[in-house]
């Protein structure tokens, strides 16, 4: 730290000390700046830890202690007195203040992750920005409510350059090191090092490390291996060159560490640096309450809903160019890393318990105009990410495990999930030929639901000019998307109609009651669902986190799902509704809604076993990349499935307009496909 930037931590750490003896406002203001000028010395505190690492000496109790002073006015009961509550903020400080402080108090919670790694510049800054806030009441007239606004609209587009570029870097400088040294150098059959990390741990966390390390090492390479197999497979099978990449990333929960030290590892041996960022604080860089990269436990997820719209309080244009323009220049700097950067390599968990949210009318919401350039952000910032790290030479892979949380039959549920991950392709592979070969004789799929599933939709496929040679579907046998079991198209948009209705449905932790879109050549014309009482309220939930925001989308993939094994699983201990869309897609059809599985690498040469070339990677709108690009992508990709138990049948449709079904009443009927069958005769019994 320069002595300019040490004279003006000495000047905010006094001032703050201050404020929190006094903070000069009265009443419930005054409460305010007083809490947080108390949590913004507990900041300073958690600073002189890391650097003394103190955190490292600790007893566990006492790194529970320490973690439970960080987190603890979001957890549970105490979250209903939280400035950090807009609620709660709005009712004791008037909505003028209450939206706009409970945002300031959101974002200053990010300095627990900044004192950790003991990055000084954010602290700071978040420091200067609590002051800013301070002075505009301590004058003794209040502000306005644009006043403040304007305070906070300058802190955002000022420090972009800071929070925006040194995002872009920790995706793509393996120098930054901080998760992964603990990763590789901790003991990792002491718990204590979860701690470490600076992220909200529970007792999940610790159960899930402790029961890794009781694993061989026999058993930890073999799931280690899985994941990293899949990911070099991916480049293999699509013929992309790994040789030219130097880094990939690792995106995992707290709690999985032995597992990940392995991947580090086999990913070194293919010539490949891990870099281990951790998901975003600063609502400048986040995107709505999803977090991207490795974290720990949510402290609250409603809170985290809460403040997924808290953009609005900055999203303009002015601030789309500018964190365009800054995002540029940082792809600029570190152009030669994001050009060996080789993708993502992801650990999805499953198990945690179902979330409905709450939706506040004192949360902050993004105008219709604000969702339009927030829509634009999105697009303008997915290209310059395919500009310098390109679509057509990376790569992914993506598996998922369950936590503790699964309940008590936690580690037969974590086996039997090993064992689905590592079911044998080649059994697949064979079935799922069967099913394309009969999909390529297609002009269209018919899918009907049964019982109290309403669904009632026609899916078109793209014209298939040489059978011998092309193929409309991808025979998914598990290297990039683990577990086994899917086959795959890019429907043809024109002549997609009808309605698609899941009963219930999980979609990123939220869940949806009777989740109902309607098709119009392959667009979403209208939605639905029975979360709320007041329809609109139903209509915006949906909008805001299923078509993100987007007016409409397109169906952008079918698949029938063929992981019977993995479906009478979850019948069996009852985990339905705790899957992720990873292996929730593979037991039964399932639709994206957004992009195709091909965005970005629609011209890259994609074969099946069979040697049969895919060519059903674009629709009519992904193919305007080619006229303008910006109208191409809608920059997500949401699977919903239809379980077998609520599906009627599947019909391929021909253009004589005869019909072969594939599945009838949840069974498979296709000769060939019966095998699939055999795990529906097990037992049912839940746990």
């Amino acid at each position: 730290m320069d002595e300019l930037w040490m004279e003006r931590w000495q000047l905010a750490k006094a001032r703050i000390e201050q404020i929190e003896k006094d903070p000069e406002v009265a009443g419930n203001l005054g409460d305010y700046f007083q809490k947080t000028a108390g949590f913004l010395l507990l900041m300073l505190e958690a600073k002189d830890k890391a650097e003394a690492d103190l955190l490292k000496n600790a007893s566990l109790e006492e790194l529970r202690i320490w973690n439970d002073r960080l987190y603890g006015d979001l957890v549970g009961e105490a979250y209903e007195q939280s400035y950090g509550n807009p609620s709660y903020a709005v009712e004791k400080l008037t909505k003028d203040y209450g939206q706009i402080l409970s945002f300031v108090y959101a974002e200053l919670r990010g300095m627990i992750v900044y004192a950790c790694e003991g990055r000084t510049e954010e602290m700071l800054i978040c420091m200067e920005l609590f002051l800013q806030i301070h002075s505009e009441f301590a004058g003794g007239e209040l502000p306005s409510k644009d006043q403040l606004a304007q305070d906070v609209y300058w802190f955002v587009s000022d420090y972009s350059d800071v929070m925006v570029a040194g995002r872009i870097r920790e995706q793509l400088d393996p120098s930054l090191s901080f998760a992964r040294d603990i990763i590789m150098e901790a003991d990792l059959s002491d718990p204590r090092y979860l701690y470490w990390f600076g992220e909200y741990v529970t007792e999940d966390q610790v159960r899930m490390s402790r029961y890794l390390a009781g694993l061989s090492e026999e058993e930890i390479q073999k799931i280690a291996s899985v994941f990293t197999e899949g990911y070099r497979i991916g480049f293999l099978v699509a013929q992309k060159p790994l040789d030219r990449k130097k880094t990939v990333n690792i995106r995992y929960s707290l709690g999985f560490e032995r597992i990940i030290r392995q991947a580090v590892k086999n990913f070194a041996a293919m010539g490949l640096q891990s870099i281990v960022y951790r998901a975003a604080v600063s609502r400048v860089n986040m995107r709505e309450a999803n977090r991207i990269g490795y974290s720990g436990a949510s402290p609250n997820r409603q809170y985290d809903y809460d403040h997924k719209g808290d953009s609005a309080l900055f999203m303009d244009k002015a601030f789309v160019q500018r964190k365009l323009g800054v995002a540029k220049a940082a792809y600029e700097k570190y152009r030669g890393l994001a050009n060996t950067h080789g993708g993502p390599a992801v650990m999805e968990t499953f198990g945690e318990k179902p979330f409905s949210p709450r939706v506040k009318p004192e949360a902050l919401q993004l105008s219709e105009q604000q969702q339009k350039l927030q829509v634009d952000l999105n697009s303008h910032m997915g290209q310059l990410a395919n500009t310098y790290i390109p679509g057509e030479e990376r790569s992914f892979t993506i598996i998922a495990f369950p936590v503790p949380e699964i309940g008590t039959s936690f580690e037969e549920i974590f086996r039997e999930t090993v064992k689905i991950n590592t079911l044998d392709y080649r059994t697949w592979q064979q079935i799922q030929q069967c099913l394309i070969d009969e999909l390529d004789r297609g002009e269209a799929v018919h899918i009907l639901g049964k019982g109290d599933n309403q669904t009632d939709l026609k899916v078109a496929l793209a014209p298939l000019g040489d059978p011998q040679r092309e193929t409309l579907f991808e025979n998914c046998v598990a290297d990039v998307n683990i577990p086994v079991g899917e086959v795959f198209t890019s429907p043809k948009l024109a002549g997609t109609n009808g309605l698609l209705h899941v009963t219930g449905v999980y979609l990123d932790g939220l869940f949806y009651k009777d989740l109902k879109l309607w098709f119009q050549d392959g667009m979403i014309k209208d939605y639905n669902c029975k979360n709320y009482k007041e329809a609109e309220e139903n209509r915006r939930y949906v909008r805001e986190n299923v078509l993100m925001h987007h007016r409409t989308l397109p169906l952008g993939e079918f698949a029938v799902g063929t992981n019977t094994t993995a479906y009478m699983t979850a019948k069996r201990y009852g985990i339905e509704g705790r899957l992720p869309i990873l292996i929730a897609e593979k037991m039964g059809p399932h639709f994206a809604v957004g992009d195709t599985c091909f965005s970005w690498e629609e011209d890259v040469v994609t074969c099946n076993p069979d040697g049969k070339r895919m060519i059903a990677k674009e629709n009519a709108c992904s193919a305007l990349r080619k006229e303008d690009i910006g109208k191409a992508y809608y920059n997500c990709h949401t699977d919903i499935t239809i379980p077998y138990d609520e599906l009627g049948e599947i019909t391929v449709v021909h253009k004589d307009e005869s019909r072969t079904c594939l599945i009838r009443d949840g069974r498979f009927v296709l000769p060939g496909t019966e095998a699939l069958n055999e795990p529906f005769d097990g037992p049912e019994v839940s746990a």
